[in-house]
């Protein structure tokens, strides 16, 4: 069993045995039939992920690296917030008829400020930190822009990285961690999607800033299974797990801007079936 493996199954039993409901309440959230999407919730849910240790890609179903990289990198490098810019539709709920979602995510990633070593974004700034400041406190970005929030179509789930550069011990390498803060998280949907894509941001900043990719805590506010997720939840963690995967990055690429998605790989990722139709409330 993976070390991702048992924290997702860990997760879901504290949800479904000590979670709190949020049926009756006044919900945002509806299903396609207009149903209003109820949650069974837990506050404060904090997994940490060693990436020296292993990839953290579920075996219990499969996880598309490529799928969740090409977003990742749509957001943190493209940092665009357009849906033509991304190779799947995973946005076409929330983007406008021109196939915007406003200014969040990639967008305000994208915002340039002016700063003593001159004019950077935030991806940017972060890339020159830990390439020259790297055991600075400060290095972090941020998504949810409170002026900004009323011309965005989704407020930010995922909103902020903050990293820190450790000394491997024994070693002079360089360890480069990081804290990902979330709102909100749909478990069934979204979890190892997320986990796996920043996973992956942290090993392609740690190959081009000489680093290696340490430990990923995942900080979680509100982590909530959806009413008609709770079956699929219950099927999926009762399911038999697998040995980790080996993770491949292209060590040819030194420059963040210059990876695709093409240039990573779970390589002997032996999985169970994959869940199909999962609703989605929106």
């Amino acid at each position: 069993m993976s070390r991702a493996d048992r924290i997702f199954i860990d997760m879901c039993q504290e949800i479904l045995a000590h979670g709190v409901s949020t049926e009756g309440e006044k919900v945002r959230p509806h299903w396609p039939d207009g149903a209003s999407a109820y949650t069974i919730k837990r506050f404060g849910v904090v997994n940490r992920y060693d990436l020296s240790v292993e990839f953290p890609a579920l075996t219990l179903r499969r996880t598309a690296i490529k799928s969740c990289t090409d977003e990742m990198l749509w957001i943190w490098q493209k940092k665009s917030n357009h849906i033509q810019d991304l190779n799947s539709h995973i946005w076409d709920a929330w983007a406008d008829e021109d196939g915007s979602i406003g200014k969040a995510y990639g967008y305000q990633l994208g915002v340039k400020h002016q700063y003593r070593e001159g004019m950077m974004d935030q991806v940017d700034r972060v890339i020159y930190d830990l390439k020259h400041n790297p055991f600075s406190r400060r290095i972090m970005t941020n998504l949810y822009v409170h002026q900004d929030l009323h011309q965005m179509r989704l407020y930010p789930c995922a909103y902020s990285m903050t990293f820190n550069v450790t000394v491997k011990p024994g070693s002079d390498r360089l360890v480069l961690n990081a804290v990902l803060n979330q709102r909100s998280q749909d478990v069934l949907t979204a979890n190892n999607w997320n986990v796996c894509q920043y996973a992956v941001l942290m090993h392609m900043l740690a190959q081009v800033c000489g680093m290696e990719a340490g430990e990923l805590l995942h900080v979680i506010a509100d982590a909530h299974i959806y009413d008609r997720h709770i079956p699929l939840i219950r099927e999926l963690i009762a399911r038999k797990p697998y040995p980790a995967p080996s993770f491949w990055l292209n060590p040819e690429v030194k420059d963040f801007y210059q990876f695709t998605r093409n240039d990573v790989r779970l390589d002997d990722y032996r999985t169970g079936e994959q869940i199909s139709d999962i609703p989605v409330a929106v």
